[in-house]
Order: C-alpha cells, then sequence, then structure tokens
C-alpha cells in the first residue's frame, strides 16, 4: 500500500518571501498593496499547516469546514484557513440589518431571513431575479425560501440542518441587484467576456499622455505666437538687418504682445521652452522688452536678435509665406487632433447608459466616429474615429453565442473559453427543472460554483462536485421527468447532449493544437451528466505531485479509445497494443504506463518530475487526452473537417517550435509543441488514407518554408509520421535511422534541443 504523500512548507514559503519582496521594493503603489494581500494569504496558510489546523492536499483542508463551504485560495490550491464567504459584513448586509432593525452581526441575518419578514424578502428577490450569486453559500438561504413556498418543509429544515451552525461565520444569502438575471432557453446562447463595467475601467485609466499635451501646446500656443514675435521684429528690418528703423505703432503692438505673452504664460504652462534663454521665442520676446524700456537692445542681445529672426526666416521662410503658412496649418491640424483621453472620455459617456454588469450586443454602434452633437457637447471634432486600440477594447465585451466569440478573437485561447463555457453550461444544465425561479437561482449557483477555485488535491481525491452543496442536493428531486416536455429532463438532456457536443467542437475548430484545459472539462463533464452520458473525461495531471497513480476513470477512457483508435495511424505511430490496453484493469494501468515510459516503477515524487512527466504523458496518449471522447460517444463533428484541423495544429507546432531558438526554458515548450503533434496524429487518424497523404504533404510544404532551424528540428518527427503512414513502425530495428517518434518529456536532453545545435550550431 502505497503511502500518502504530504505536502512541505517549502512552496508557500517561498511564495511569502516574493510576496514580501514586492510588497516592500516594487515601486506601483497598487502592486505593493496586492502583494501585500499575498502576503496577509501566505502567512495564513504557513500559520494553519504548522499550526495542525490545514491539511493542504486534503478535499477538506480546513478543520472544522465542510467540503461543500468554498475555501479562501491563494495560488497553487493552499487554503489559507479562511472560509471565502466569511470576513466582514458586506455593505448590502449591513443595509438589511439596518432596515430589518437587527444587530449587524451575521447570526442575527441568518435568524431573520427566517422570519416571516425576512422569508418574504427573499421570495420577492426570487421573483424578481434581481440577486447576484458570486460564491455557492450565497444562494442558500435562497433555496430554503423556494422549497418552504413549494411546501418541501422537510428539505427545507435538512438544508438549514446542515448550514445553521455556520450561520454566524458565513453569508447565505444573496446580494440584491438592479436588474433580473434572465431565465430563458435564449440567454444561454449569449455570453461575454467582459462586462459593461470592465471595459469602462479600462478606459478610465487611459491618463492624459502630458508629452502628447506639451506637443500640442507648442504647436497650437507657442509657435503661432512665436510667429506674431518675429513679424513684428521683420517689420523693423533694413538692409537685412533688423531693429534699423521702426515704424508708426510699432511699440505699442509691441507692449500689446508682451501683455498677451504673459497671458499664455499663465495659462499654458506645460510646454516651457519659450522660458529658455536660448530658444528663439525667448531672445525675440526679451529684445522686445528691452526696447520698450526706450534704451532698446543691448549689443549682444542685438546680436542675438539678428541670429534668431535669420535663422527662423531661413527654415521655414517669412510668417505669412506659402511654405510657412503650410507648415503651420499641417501643424494646427496635429494639435487639433482629439488626445487618446479625450475619445476615451467619449466612450466613457456612451458606455455609462448600459446595464454595468453585462455585455455588449452591438458594439459597432458604440464605437462610430463622433457625431455633430458629441462635437458641440465635448469639443472633439466631429467625424473623429475611435482608435482601435479602444475599439478593440469595446468589441472584447461583446455578447454573443460563444461561437462567434471565437470567430471573432474575443475568445484567444481555450483557457478563456474554459472562463465563459458556465455561462453557457448554467442555462443549459439549469433547464431541466421546471419551475422559471428555480432555473434562474441553479444557474446562478452553478456560475458561481464555477468560479470556485480548484484546491491542491493528493492520493487521487476529487475536487468538490456541485452535488454536494446541501442546497443543491435538496432540490435535486425537482428536475423534470423523462416526459416533461420543453423543460423536462428530456428535453434538458438532448439540450445538454447538442450544447456538449458544439462546446466540444468550438475547443477543437478554435484551438486545435492545444490539449483540453481542466476547468473546460469541468464543464464537459456537467453537460454529459447533464445528458446522462458516462464519460470519462480525464484531467492533465501535475508531474511535480505525481504518485504513480491513475483513478479508474483513466483505464475507461483508455478502452474508450481503443474502440475509436484501434488499427489507425495514431496507434501505429505510438506504437500502442489496444488489445493489451482493454485486458488491463484499473490497477493495471499505471503499470503499462511506466512500462511504455521506460522508467523505473516508484520513481515518483519531487527530484524526479521529468520520469513522473513520461509517465503522465503515456496515460495521455493511451487516453488522446478526451479526444477519442469527443469522437465517441459525444459525437463532435467539426464543419471545417478533420483535415483542416490536423493542418492547423501542424501550424501551432511550427509557431512552438521556431520558439525554441535560443531560448534559454524551452522545455514547456517542448512539451507544448509535443502535445499539439498529439493532437495533429490524431486529427489524421480521423481522416481517409487519401486526405491522410493530401495532409501529410501539404505540412511538408509548409515546414518547407519555416526557418532553416525549425526545419532541423521538426524532420526526424515527419520522417517518423512518413513512416508509419506508408505501413513501418517506430519501434524496433527496423526503423529508419533519421525517423523519430516525438514525446514531450524526457529525463535526459530532448532530442529537438539538439537538432539545431548539432548541425548548424545555431543555438
Amino acid at each position: 500500500m502505497r503511502e500518502e504523500q504530504q505536502v512541505g512548507l517549502g512552496y508557500p514559503a517561498g511564495q511569502l518571501a516574493k510576496a514580501f519582496t514586492t510588497a516592500l521594493t516594487h515601486e506601483d503603489e497598487e502592486t505593493r498593496r496586492r502583494a501585500e494581500a499575498r502576503v496577509a494569504g501566505w502567512n495564513r496558510v504557513l500559520t494553519g499547516m504548522t499550526g495542525g489546523t490545514l491539511a493542504i492536499g486534503s478535499r477538506t483542508p480546513v478543520a472544522g469546514l465542510p467540503a461543500w463551504v468554498t475555501p479562501e485560495v491563494v495560488r497553487g490550491g493552499f487554503a489559507t484557513g479562511e472560509a471565502a464567504a466569511g470576513g466582514p459584513l458586506l455593505p448590502y448586509e449591513i443595509e438589511t440589518a439596518r432596515r430589518a432593525g437587527i444587530a449587524a452581526e451575521r447570526r442575527a441575518l441568518f435568524l431573520y431571513h427566517l422570519t416571516e419578514d425576512g422569508l418574504a424578502e427573499l421570495t420577492a428577490l426570487l421573483d424578481s431575479g434581481r440577486y447576484e450569486i458570486t460564491l455557492p453559500e450565497e444562494g442558500a438561504l435562497l433555496v430554503v425560501a423556494w422549497l418552504l413556498r413549494a411546501g418541501d418543509r422537510a428539505a427545507a429544515l435538512a438544508v438549514l440542518e446542515e448550514i445553521e451552525p455556520f450561520g454566524d461565520r458565513l453569508r447565505f444569502t444573496p446580494r440584491p441587484r438592479d436588474r433580473a438575471t434572465g431565465a430563458g432557453a435564449d440567454d444561454a446562447e449569449i455570453v461575454h467576456r467582459y462586462s459593461v463595467g470592465d471595459v469602462r475601467q479600462t478606459l478610465g485609466g487611459n491618463r492624459p499622455n502630458r508629452a502628447v499635451a506639451t506637443m500640442n501646446e507648442a504647436l497650437a500656443v507657442w509657435n503661432p505666437f512665436a510667429d506674431e514675435l518675429l513679424a513684428h521684429w521683420l517689420e523693423t528690418v533694413e538692409d537685412g538687418r533688423v531693429a534699423r528703423r521702426e515704424p508708426e505703432g510699432w511699440r505699442e503692438r509691441g507692449a500689446e504682445l508682451l501683455e498677451r505673452y504673459r497671458r499664455l504664460a499663465a495659462e499654458h504652462t506645460l510646454c516651457t521652452k519659450h522660458r529658455k534663454p536660448k530658444e528663439n521665442l525667448a531672445i525675440l520676446r526679451t529684445a522686445l522688452e528691452e526696447s520698450m524700456t526706450g534704451r532698446g537692445p543691448s549689443p549682444r542681445r542685438l546680436g542675438l536678435l539678428q541670429h534668431a529672426v535669420d535663422s527662423m526666416v531661413r527654415r521655414r521662410g517669412a510668417p505669412g509665406t506659402p511654405g510657412h503658412t503650410a507648415l503651420r496649418e499641417r501643424q494646427a491640424q496635429v494639435a487639433a487632433r482629439p488626445t487618446h483621453h479625450a475619445v476615451a472620455q467619449l466612450l466613457l459617456a456612451r458606455l455609462s447608459a448600459l446595464p454595468q454588469d453585462e455585455g455588449i450586443t452591438s458594439p459597432e454602434a458604440l464605437t462610430v466616429p463622433v457625431t455633430e452633437d458629441e462635437a458641440r457637447r465635448t469639443g472633439v471634432a466631429a467625424g473623429t474615429p475611435v482608435p482601435p486600440g479602444m475599439r478593440a477594447t469595446v468589441e472584447s465585451a461583446l455578447a454573443a453565442p460563444i461561437g462567434t466569440l471565437v470567430e471573432r478573437g474575443v475568445v484567444p485561447s481555450a483557457e478563456v473559453l474554459a472562463e465563459l463555457a458556465p455561462q453557457l453550461v448554467s442555462w443549459t444544465t439549469a433547464q431541466a427543472y421546471r419551475d422559471e425561479s428555480l432555473r434562474t437561482l441553479m444557474a446562478s449557483i452553478y456560475r458561481a460554483f464555477r468560479n470556485r477555485r480548484s484546491l491542491l488535491l493528493l492520493n487521487l481525491e476529487h475536487q468538490v462536485r456541485l452535488q454536494e452543496l446541501p442546497w443543491v442536493r435538496a432540490v435535486e428531486k425537482y428536475r423534470g421527468t423523462r416526459d416533461g416536455g420543453r423543460n423536462g429532463a428530456g428535453g434538458a438532456a438532448s439540450g445538454a447532449r447538442l450544447a456538449l457536443r458544439r462546446l466540444g467542437e468550438l475547443a477543437l475548430q478554435g484551438f486545435p493544437g492545444t490539449i483540453v484545459p481542466n476547468p473546460l472539462l469541468s464543464e464537459f463533464d456537467a453537460l454529459a451528466r447533464a445528458a446522462g452520458l458516462r464519460v470519462p473525461f480525464v484531467e492533465e495531471l501535475a508531474a511535480d505531485i505525481f504518485m504513480g497513480d491513475f483513478s479508474p476513470k483513466f483505464a475507461d477512457a483508455a478502452k474508450l479509445a481503443a474502440d475509436v483508435l484501434d488499427g489507425t495511424l495514431y496507434a501505429r505511430y505510438y506504437g500502442i497494443d489496444y488489445a493489451e490496453v482493454r485486458r488491463q484493469g484499473h490497477d493495471g494501468f499505471a503499470a503499462l504506463c511506466v512500462r511504455r515510459a521506460g522508467v523505473r516503477a516508484g520513481a515518483y515524487g519531487h527530484g524526479w518530475v521529468a520520469r513522473n512527466g513520461m509517465v503522465i504523458e503515456q496515460s495521455q496518449i493511451l487516453t488522446t487526452h478526451n479526444l477519442a471522447a469527443l469522437v465517441h460517444p459525444i459525437g463532435v463533428d467539426p464543419s471545417p473537417g478533420w483535415p483542416d484541423l490536423a493542418r492547423r495544429a501542424f501550424a501551432t507546432v511550427c509557431v512552438l517550435v521556431g520558439r525554441l531558438h535560443n531560448n534559454p526554458r524551452p522545455l514547456s515548450t517542448v512539451k507544448d509543441a509535443a502535445y499539439a503533434w498529439r493532437q495533429m496524429v490524431f486529427f489524421l487518424s480521423m481522416c481517409g488514407l487519401e486526405d491522410q497523404i493530401d495532409v501529410i504533404a501539404s505540412i511538408q510544404a509548409r515546414c518547407r518554408r519555416q526557418p532553416e532551424h525549425v526545419v532541423l528540428r521538426l524532420s526526424p518527427a515527419l520522417a517518423g509520421l512518413r513512416h508509419v503512414l506508408t505501413g513501418g513502425h517506430l519501434d524496433g530495428a527496423a526503423a529508419p535511422a533519421e525517423a523519430r517518434r516525438w514525446l514531450g518529456w524526457s529525463h535526459r536532453r530532448h532530442w529537438i534541443l539538439d537538432r539545431a545545435e548539432s548541425l548548424t550550431g545555431s543555438d
């Protein structure tokens, strides 16, 4: 029996030291403030670990808190010992206590919401939908209110029995909001990455650019004034010499110029060149000031004046000449251009009328050029376009079907897709509840639950599941029956299956060179459960805490992959005997992975991370890391076709391999590139032979267009793929010397890193 692994103090102590250094030394005040919060969090972690109140690695890491309580979690999945729904009262709780005339404390608030008045408030929130749940605990008493209204007193009391001991510590009520949360099935189609409030916060950070403002002041104020001074002195030129004559009224006009200079200097303070004695404008002005005394400029000043006048006329021409006039017109146009800050302020005004916690359905309407009415109100010229960067910021809040967001680049990665998926999945899975207010409530609780940060878990423990929350479990029986119609379980299951297939297709079509991230797998799993499917989705495991064991679902996933891939290009390339895979029980799967990795059994834990990674990678190869499950039983059918996905996965491979050149820390990139290669091989295996030949020809042509170091690194893997396509194998003496099976992990220096170095000396 394997000894259970425990977490040491090294990682949290290191994180504390880093946060402490940042809090003390960083020049940015906001960064220091965030670092101070991290210092407090890591201090709580270390105190709890050394004091025995924290069991890091357990699914119940905080002594005295059941698994359903959302813990406060810091980087790496370390619980701090605090409950996320605890802490000081929030403003809405204080306002509730004031309105109810009770003590401003959690226990009093908990008991108040069980009174007739308190339940009436909760019921009103249920009916209006005007609430926000950011942590799953905040929906508990709303569920109690719904159960009581439904006449299910026993279920309500069962929930209260479990949560009542924590009524003095945790908040179990939602945050009121001005707008109702949508509850229709159509709302499931519309998601957004950023809200209007997020966009306004970003645009609000666009501060005036002092350098640009200084330049504009010089162009719009001081250059024209210097022209007036120059023109004034040119009136005194005779035979090329300045100050040789004094036209009538010259002195009076000079006094007016000096008085205007004093007003301009007091009002326009950004540009200071006019104050520098060696600048032409300052020379012209000080010479005029001396002339106003009646004595005229000193000989030295007169020499400086003559040089300034000559040089200004020589460089730009005299004021009023065509060349000089054209130059000043161009400069005036530049100075008149609205600054980014001014345009940002205008966009903020446009956005202010929209709901701040929602997305934007028509960002194009908000990024049109400045209108005549806006120009009159703001001074920004009509027709001024919104800069591309600001337009992209507004468009990042687009609210649309998730597929549209992927197509338009608002969702740039599989990780971001995983962030948005709960918005889609929450409504899809909630459709099984027949009551509309309950559907809305359960969708909100689902989204809040998905925001819960994962814990660091050891010894094959699993994260807390939604159904473990007492208030979620209490309403499970109110999901519709098989013949429950559109909102019954039958209709909901069909909808969940359709949503699962579409989400899987989006992941593959949008990001064919990326393995499905763990958060997105959680959404796949939720949809599969709602659809009534038993699908063994397998997570990416951390090599630094791997103990050599796999949960039973890994063996199930490998057998499922055997049904999809036995005899295919994928099986031949990776040398998989799927008959052997089918014979393995759950206990034999880990041993098979160890044998395939070629490492010594039991060599796991810290100091053996690379060997751990090699074993984990074999599990990913055997299971296809969920690709086979997406094909069957989920039934994804990507619209571009499998050949297109294979080509685009290879494009990702090329990008990643290109990053290896002169990379001082290349190992993670090698791993990611190998994973993208594996995806490509899988997609190829879904193609017919004719398509396989065509795709391999096209990716070889693409490879030849890459930089030399990329070609050199990829040529062994391509040689291996060609050899397997023509019926060969990569195991044994018959494999060509040049051909390689590309794996991401190695406990020696990886061959792909030596290629360019040994053949070109370029690394």
